[in-house]
C-alpha cells in the first residue's frame, strides 16, 4: 500500500457498500511459506475518514482519506456516515475493477469488511493501518482446536498432508474435515474459510488451510469441505497462496 497503495487487504467484520462486477473478483493474501487467506483474515488494515459513500447492494463504496493519500474500499452493506473515522479489516485489491451497476471503473479499490466501531482493528488483525499480516492467519478470537478426525474417501486429507502433498494434489479434488477458525462471508463473491484440524505445524504455518466457497459456515463449526487444490495460485501485486482448495463444497459434520 506504499506509494501507489498497491497491496492487499482481507475481512473481520462485516459491513459495507455495493460493489458491481463485470466478472467475479479474486481475493488475495500475502503468504509466505504458510496459509494465506481473503479475505481474512489477513491482508491489510486501512484506517481513514470516509469522505464520499455510494452505496451498491449489497455492498457499498467508500472513498476514504488516509496518512498515505485517498483509496476506496468496499465493503458490506452498512450504515457509515460522511466524515466517521473507520478501519477496513483484511481487505483485498482489485485492479481496474468494473462495477456494472454504478457504470463505472475503479483503478484501484480495496475488498473488506469494517472493524467494530471505533476503527480499531480486531485482535491479531494488522495494526497500525496498513501494516502487513505476513502469512494472512486467523486474528481476533481464537478458536480452540482439537484433534479432528479425518475425512473418509480416496481424496481424504488431514491440513498436514494437504501441505506435505501439496505437489502432487495440484489440480485434484481433496476431502478434509476440519473446525472453521475464521469466516469471511461475502468477499468479492466468495465465502472464505480458514480450516484446522490440529494437525501441522503453527510456526511453518501447516496447520491452516484456506477454503473458498459458496456455502455457509461459521466460527466454531466442524466441518468437511470437497474442492480443488490449488498451489502458488497468484492475484498479482506480487500476493501468492501457497496452498488453497477452491470453490468447495461444504458439509457440516
Amino acid at each position: 500500500m506504499r506509494g501507489t497503495l498497491s497491496m492487499l487487504l482481507l475481512a473481520a467484520a462485516a459491513i459495507g457498500c455495493n460493489s458491481n462486477k463485470s466478472q467475479a473478483p479474486v481475493v488475495a493474501a500475502p503468504v509466505q511459506g504458510a496459509a494465506a487467506t481473503p479475505a481474512e483474515a489477513a491482508g491489510l488494515s486501512i484506517t481513514g475518514k470516509v469522505l464520499e459513500r455510494i452505496d451498491a447492494s449489497p455492498y457499498c463504496y467508500l472513498r476514504l482519506k488516509t496518512a498515505q493519500g485517498e483509496v476506496w474500499a468496499a465493503v458490506p452493506e452498512a450504515k457509515v456516515e460522511k466524515g466517521a473515522e473507520v478501519t477496513v479489516a483484511g481487505a483485498m485489491i482489485m485492479k481496474d475493477f468494473e462495477s456494472k451497476t454504478l457504470k463505472r471503473t475503479f483503478a484501484e479499490v480495496y475488498f473488506g469488511n469494517l472493524a467494530p466501531a471505533g476503527g480499531a482493528a480486531p485482535a491479531g488483525e494488522a495494526a497500525p493501518a496498513l501494516a502487513p499480516n505476513p502469512h494472512g492467519q486467523p486474528g481476533a478470537a481464537p478458536v480452540p482446536v482439537g484433534k479432528v478426525e479425518k475425512a473418509t474417501g480416496a481424496d481424504a486429507r488431514t491440513v498436514a498432508e494437504v501441505w506435505s502433498q501439496k505437489g502432487g494434489l495440484n489440480g485434484k479434488s481433496v476431502s478434509v474435515r476440519g473446525t472453521v477458525v475464521k469466516y469471511s462471508p461475502g468477499i468479492m463473491g466468495k465465502n472464505w474459510i480458514h480450516l484446522q484440524d490440529g494437525s501441522g505445524d503453527a510456526k511453518a504455518g501447516t496447520h491452516d488451510l484456506t477454503v473458498t466457497t459458496q456455502d455457509a459456515a461459521a466460527k466454531g463449526d466442524t466441518i468437511t469441505v470437497k474442492g480443488v487444490l490449488r498451489t502458488d495460485k497468484d492475484f498479482g501485486s506480487g500476493y501468492t497462496y501457497a496452498v488453497l482448495v477452491e470453490d468447495a463444497k461444504v458439509a457440516k459434520k
